[in-house]
């Protein structure tokens, strides 16, 4: 017998959001995900609160944080481009250091200038310059606020994937294997029904922004459904849905690339969001404070 997550949460006194956490951490034994749903034993017994909190958990504190920048909005022009003026060319030097470029963070901020660097490949500078485009096209997206389509994920990837005019903007035709990945990306016939149903159960979610951002990376990462700059693209609709929410971009760094693979192990190995989920939250938090402080 088992009983659904508003139930036990009912019984425990908790929250759906930390009964799904405590799922997803494989804290209630027995309990197994169906669907976007969680099924927990009748019998089950509520686990120890672990964590640590003075009052108050780091989504409650992102959320605290968050409401205490939007008594400072809105944000004029100088005070946007002081806050974004460092955290492109850093963003962009973490998010391509981590597929392979060889750019250093000063050089990155270099070819984004418009100068070219002795002995680095045309394939690096080019990662570069597209990369600031798709920003910049995310931006825009942002300010209308346009819902996440598949239009709009090609033509982030287009804008991404600059040095391979041939595969820019379109699926793969192929089957790939992601080495040491614990996942196997989906057969192409495949790819074009998962984005949508990713799509739809993003749009349908009612946890967090954060987690959902968490459980959609990593499902968006796992169909991995272009040849080649999924990661990049990836990590772009993250902040896509980020900043549409009201949040600041994150930039998951290059020196973190190890818990960042891990956290994808963690999911397709123990079916645990939590390394993920607390890898976002630990960025937002980060940037929220520097905001905050900055204003």
């Amino acid at each position: 017998m088992f009983m659904s997550v508003k139930q036990a949460a009912e019984i425990w006194g908790i929250s759906d959001r930390r009964i799904r956490v405590l799922c997803s951490q494989g804290r209630i034994p027995g309990a197994y995900q169906e669907g976007r749903g969680w099924k927990i034993p009748i019998d089950a017994v509520k686990p120890s609160d672990g964590r640590y909190k003075s009052t108050e958990s780091l989504l409650d504190m992102i959320d605290r944080k968050k409401k205490e920048l939007d008594t400072k909005r809105p944000l004029t022009e100088g005070e946007v481009a002081r806050l974004n003026e460092e955290f492109i060319v850093e963003y962009i030097y973490n998010s391509n250091a981590i597929e392979g470029n060889t750019l250093t963070l000063r050089e990155t901020d270099m070819v984004l200038r418009g100068l070219t660097i002795d002995k680095k490949p045309l394939k690096d500078h080019l990662e570069a310059v597209g990369h600031k485009e798709a920003f910049g096209f995310v931006s825009e997206l942002v300010k209308d606020n346009i819902q996440m389509s598949e239009r709009i994920i090609k033509k982030i990837h287009y804008l991404v994937l600059a040095d391979k005019k041939d595969d820019r903007g379109v699926y793969r035709r192929v089957p790939v294997r992601i080495m040491g990945a614990q996942n196997e990306p989906v057969q192409p016939y495949l790819i074009q029904p998962k984005i949508e149903q990713l799509m739809v159960d993003f749009a349908e979610s009612t946890e967090h922004i954060v987690t959902k951002l968490a459980r959609f990376h990593i499902e968006f990462e796992s169909i991995h459904p272009f040849i080649d700059g999924n990661g990049r693209t990836g990590r772009l609709l993250v902040n896509l849905e980020l900043m549409k929410a009201g949040f600041p971009p994150i930039d998951i760094k290059f020196t973190d690339r190890i818990l960042y693979y891990n956290a994808f192990d963690e999911y397709h190995v123990k079916h645990n969001l939590f390394a993920m989920e607390k890898l976002f939250a630990r960025y937002v938090n980060e940037r929220l404070n520097m905001y905050l402080k900055m204003l």
